[in-house]
């Protein structure tokens, strides 16, 4: 990875207020199971564990998961990591204002690394996706590469822009458009990401409310308008399950 550590980033501090009230946090809400205990008999397999496995397969050893006050069973069901073959750290968000602030928690541990990033709360089947969006950024020296899944039946989604050669055009966050199919999942981004990232936001960590929530998409759009180059990468023909919602925490309960 043109000489770079990989580190894992995972925004874990959601309230999950589509799926209230719920009995833990969302990213250890019990989807499948995994046989994983000696005699072969299976055990719960959690929402979060699903995308550390995904890391894992790429050769991601170390990763950290940004919490809010309060979501303590998240570092008490991961621990440190070792049952899933990683190093795992916490650290707890400052600023409730979207998930750009939330990733931004990790700036001092991540600015000179390779970050791969995913929701935890996001299921999809490809074991490999992240290592298609390594080898991409490798081949092609993208400042982030972008994993693509269909929209399929969201309305409202953050669409994708791009030419055929797969670069990035522009990102149209919440977008209805009908004639754009893809939205973006998962990433892997650079040193250069990272510290766009961090500066972007200072402006506004001195603003005491937000108008709304910034999305992460409207981060990478002012990235590309600022010249950051950005690859995508289509990892699934399928639209991934959103488990946040009643709908897609039916969904893949039945997968």
């Amino acid at each position: 990875m043109n000489g770079g550590e990989i580190i894992g980033v995972v925004p874990a501090a959601g309230q999950a207020v589509r799926l209230s009230p719920v009995p833990c946090s969302k990213e250890i809400y019990p989807i499948g199971l995994s046989e994983t205990r000696t005699d072969g008999s299976a055990l719960p397999k959690v929402a979060g564990q699903y995308l550390l496995e995904k890391f894992s397969n790429a050769q991601v050893k170390r990763a950290f998961i940004i919490l809010r006050k309060g979501k303590w069973d998240i570092p008490h069901y991961f621990g440190d990591g070792s049952s899933m073959g990683m190093d795992l750290g916490y650290l707890i968000m400052g600023n409730p204002n979207g998930v750009p602030f939330t990733v931004d928690q990790a700036f001092s541990f991540v600015e000179d690394k390779i970050v791969v990033f995913g929701f935890p709360d996001i299921l999809f089947a490809e074991q490999h996706a992240f290592t298609s969006l390594i080898q991409s950024q490798a081949k092609n020296n993208a400042d982030m590469v972008l994993g693509l899944f269909p929209c399929g039946a969201m309305l409202q989604a953050d669409r994708v822009d791009a030419y055929e050669n797969g670069w990035v055009r522009q990102i149209l966050p919440r977008s209805t458009s009908t004639h754009l199919k893809a939205t973006w999942g998962i990433a892997v981004w650079t040193s250069r990401f990272t510290k766009f990232l961090h500066d972007f936001l200072v402006p506004l960590k001195r603003m005491t409310l937000l108008d709304a929530e910034l999305s992460l998409s409207a981060v990478i759009q002012a990235a590309l308008e600022h010249g950051l180059k950005i690859q995508s990468v289509t990892v699934s023909h399928k639209p991934f399950v959103d488990i946040g919602t009643p709908e897609g925490l039916a969904q893949a309960r039945m997968c």
